[in-house]
């Protein structure tokens, strides 16, 4: 859907952008992170063709993108602004006007959503009436109203309280669903894991990590394993000792949970084998680390850690 080529862009003698390549594919959802000052706004303003770059280009469907492509954005910023003294009806029904729906086409949609988004009491009162997330809501309603192929949401989560929040990701992944392209800014690392099926790490204007979430997630695993079991723990760190490494435990009475770390050329089974003499094992699952580990560990690396393996097209 979107491919990013070898962007640079530059403010004066600060480079916000220093050779990013980078492609989003289509009708999935995307996670664009990294910390504040990284370039995420910066390259979403690009793709947006809301300003250019000093080098480099962005393609969307095999071809350069053209401002006839902006047609079929849809565009949510962080920094979010209504016209306070307009009826929300009527400031919603100028926005859809301006994505090219006619007034009647578009009063039809609103409704719908309207309605849908159990909103239609707001439609004659004032935009300063409404709280910030109800005011959200709206522009979230008219970001997706023309229905584009292609939707940008910077922090859309931002202000939301637990219910409107789902209700957003619920509507975000039923867009993905009907074939939509979200590209999603966002801090929010409990969402990447729920709802990214690939992400982009930007940190100082370098594209850190680039790739599929579930494979990005497997390449930082570290072999360490949970394991609940039953019997004397001495007698399971007997047996682990030339297959793994016990990095911690506790026990109540005669059951216990161990961390364990796979030793070098071994595997589950060879510790299983080992063990299964010595305790009961009652459970094992693997320790796959979260997004938010991750972010960490790589905005405090000094070279991209580039992971491309099975990004889903």
């Amino acid at each position: 859907m979107i491919e990013v080529q070898g962007i640079v862009k530059r403010f004066g003698n600060h480079t916000a952008l220093d050779g990013v390549n980078m492609t989003v594919p289509e009708a999935q959802v995307f996670g664009l992170l990294g910390p504040n000052g990284a370039g995420k706004t910066t390259l979403i303003r690009i793709i947006t063709r809301i300003t250019g770059p000093d080098e480099g280009r962005v393609l969307m469907n095999g071809k350069p993108m053209t401002d006839a492509d902006v047609a079929h954005m849809g565009y949510l910023p962080e920094e979010r602004g209504l016209y306070k003294k307009m009826k929300v009806g009527e400031q919603a029904l100028y926005l859809a006007q301006l994505k090219g729906l006619s007034k009647a086409e578009a009063t039809k949609r609103l409704k719908s959503h309207f309605e849908r988004w159990e909103m239609g009491d707001w439609w004659n009162k004032k935009v300063e009436e409404l709280s910030k997330g109800m005011a959200q809501k709206v522009q979230f309603i008219t970001t997706i109203l023309h229905e584009p192929k292609l939707l940008i949401l910077d922090e859309p989560f931002s202000g939301f309280d637990p219910i409107n929040a789902e209700l957003v990701r619920t509507e975000i992944l039923n867009l993905r669903d009907q074939g939509v392209t979200v590209m999603l800014s966002t801090h929010s690392m409990p969402s990447v894991e729920e709802m990214c099926d690939n992400i982009g790490l930007i940190d100082h204007a370098r594209l850190m990590l680039h790739g599929n979430v579930r494979e990005i997630r497997r390449h930082y695993a570290e072999n360490i394993f949970r394991l609940e079991y039953t019997g004397n723990r001495v007698a399971m760190a007997n047996a682990l000792s030339f297959t793994g490494e016990l990095i911690d435990s506790k026990e109540d009475g005669d059951h216990g949970t161990a961390r364990i770390r796979l030793g070098k050329g071994s595997t589950l089974n060879d510790v299983l084998r080992q063990l299964l003499p010595a305790v009961q094992v009652r459970s094992v699952h693997e320790e796959i680390p979260r997004m938010h580990d991750i972010f960490i560990r790589v905005v405090s690396e000094t070279e991209p850690a580039h992971v491309t393996a099975g990004m889903t097209e």
